[in-house]
C-alpha cells in the first residue's frame, strides 16, 4: 500500500513537471509553423492582457505573463527556435547555461517590444508618450457585413539594432558638459557686474545625459527609427461610421517613455466600380444610422400601370425583391419602407453565437422618368387617349386651384 502511495506521489509530480514545461507554441496560441510576424501578433495581445498592472493582485495572470514573454523570448530568435525545435526545453536550458544567454526578464522584454521600462505607466511616474490618431477608409459593404483587412502607418520604433541606446557598441557614457543631468546653466551678461543665469537642455547630449562614441550605424544615434508598420484591423458587423479602436501601447515607441495609444477611426469610403467586382447594389446605398437608402427609377408605364419587378442585390449578396402588381400607381417620390433590410445594429456581443443581430430599414424612393420624345403616331394615339378620358372623368387642375382665369394688366410706370 504505501509503496502503491509513493508511486501515485511519483505520477503526479512528473504530471506537475510536465504542466511546468508546457509547449510553448500552445502557450502563445499558434502553431509550429508560425511565422516572426504571427508570435509578434500572439505575444502583443497575450502580453497586455496578462500584464501585471492590468491584473493587480492576480498572481495567476502574472504566472501567465513570465510564461508568455519566455516563450516568445525562445522561439523570436531563430537559433533557440531551432533548438528548441529539436530537443525541447532542455536543450534550450543547456543552450543558455552553456553561455548562449541567461535568464530573461518579462517586463525587459515587454519594455523592448512596446517602449518604456516594462510598465504601462499608468501607475508609475514614467512618462507616456503622446497618442496617435489616424484613419482608415472603409467600404460600406466591410460596415455591413464585418472585415478583417490591415492597414500600414510610419511608426517609430525602438532601434532593434542598439536596442535603444544609439550605441554601436552598447557603451553610453555620461555627458561631461551636463554631467549627466541633461541640463546646464548659462550665465548671461545683462549689465557691468550683473548676470543672469539661464538653465538651458544640454545641446551636447540633447538632454538624455548620455553621450555615445560610436553612433548606431542604423539609427544614426538616435536610439529610434521610423519604418512602416503593418496593423491588424477588425472591423465588426454594424460598426458606426466615425467609430474609433484603440490599440493600446501602440503608438510610437522611445525608450524615454511608455508608448501612447493608437486610435483608428474608420471613415467610409466613396463607393467606386472598381471596389464591386461582384456588382452588388447594395454597394451604392446611402447610410443613415442603422437605416439604409435606396432611389429605383421607374418609367412612366411602370409608374402608371405597375406589373413590374426589381432584385436588388444586397450588402451580402441576398436579395431584396421591388414590385407592383398591374394597376397598383407609384407617385413620383414615393418612399417605400423595408423593416429589418437596413444596417446591422451594432452589439458589444455582436460575435457571439448567442447574439441575433437587429437590423434598421431600407428607405426606397421611387423616382419617374417622363419620355422626352414620341413618334407622331405615338403621340396621336396618346393624344386621342388622354382627350377622350378627360373629357368623361378628367378635371381640370386650374379651374380646381381657384386661381384668376386671367392675370391682371400692370400699369407702366
Amino acid at each position: 500500500m504505501l509503496l502503491h502511495s509513493f508511486a501515485v506521489l511519483f505520477f503526479l509530480c512528473l504530471v506537475q513537471l510536465a504542466l511546468c514545461a508546457e509547449d510553448y507554441y500552445k502557450i502563445l496560441g499558434v502553431d509550429k509553423q508560425a511565422t516572426e510576424k504571427q508570435l509578434k501578433s500572439a505575444y502583443r495581445q497575450l502580453s497586455k492582457k496578462f500584464h501585471p498592472d492590468k491584473n493587480p493582485g492576480d498572481e495567476t495572470a502574472h504566472e501567465k505573463f513570465v510564461q508568455v514573454s519566455e516563450a516568445y523570448d525562445v522561439l523570436s530568435d531563430s537559433e533557440t527556435r531551432q533548438i528548441y525545435d529539436r530537443y525541447g526545453h532542455d536543450g534550450v536550458k543547456q543552450h543558455k547555461n552553456g553561455g548562449g544567454g541567461g535568464g530573461h526578464d518579462p517586463f525587459d522584454l515587454f519594455s523592448r517590444f512596446f517602449g518604456g521600462h516594462g510598465h504601462f505607466g499608468r501607475s508609475s511616474r514614467e512618462p507616456r508618450g503622446h497618442n496617435v490618431e489616424v484613419k482608415v477608409g472603409i467600404s460600406l459593404r466591410d460596415f455591413y457585413n464585418g472585415a478583417t483587412s490591415e492597414f500600414q502607418w510610419n511608426r517609430q520604433h525602438i532601434c532593434e539594432a542598439c536596442e535603444g541606446s544609439g550605441s554601436a557598441d552598447g557603451q553610453v557614457e555620461t555627458c561631461s558638459t551636463c554631467g549627466g543631468h541633461g541640463v546646464r546653466i548659462v550665465k548671461q551678461q545683462l549689465a557691468p557686474g550683473m548676470f543672469q543665469q539661464m538653465q538651458m537642455r544640454c545641446d551636447a547630449c540633447g538632454g538624455r545625459g548620455k553621450s555615445i562614441k560610436h553612433k548606431c550605424p542604423v539609427c544614426n544615434g538616435q536610439r529610434v527609427e521610423r519604418k512602416p508598420t503593418t496593423v491588424s484591423l477588425k472591423v465588426e458587423r454594424g460598426a458606426a461610421r466615425d467609430s474609433k479602436i484603440v490599440y493600446e501601447n501602440e503608438a510610437d515607441e522611445s525608450p524615454d517613455w511608455v508608448a501612447g495609444d493608437l486610435i483608428v477611426t474608420l471613415t467610409e469610403k466613396e463607393p467606386a466600380p472598381e471596389d464591386n467586382p461582384d456588382h452588388v447594389d447594395g454597394v451604392y446605398f446611402r447610410r443613415k444610422g442603422d437605416d439604409l437608402y435606396w432611389t429605383e427609377i421607374l418609367s412612366l408605364r411602370e409608374a402608371w400601370m405597375g406589373d413590374w419587378t426589381r432584385n436588388l442585390t444586397h450588402l451580402d449578396s441576398h436579395v431584396v425583391r421591388l414590385g407592383r402588381k398591374r394597376g397598383q400607381v407609384v407617385q413620383s417620390g414615393q418612399v417605400e419602407t423595408i423593416a429589418g433590410e437596413g444596417m446591422p445594429k451594432w452589439h458589444e456581443e455582436g460575435e457571439s453565437v448567442y447574439h441575433k443581430h437587429e437590423f434598421g430599414n431600407l428607405y426606397i424612393t421611387y423616382e419617374v422618368v417622363l419620355p422626352d420624345q414620341m413618334d407622331k403616331k405615338m403621340e396621336k394615339e396618346f393624344w386621342d387617349l388622354w382627350e377622350k378620358w378627360r373629357g368623361k372623368k378628367g378635371v381640370d387642375l386650374h379651374k380646381d386651384s381657384g386661381r384668376p382665369e386671367s392675370a391682371p394688366v400692370r400699369d407702366e410706370l
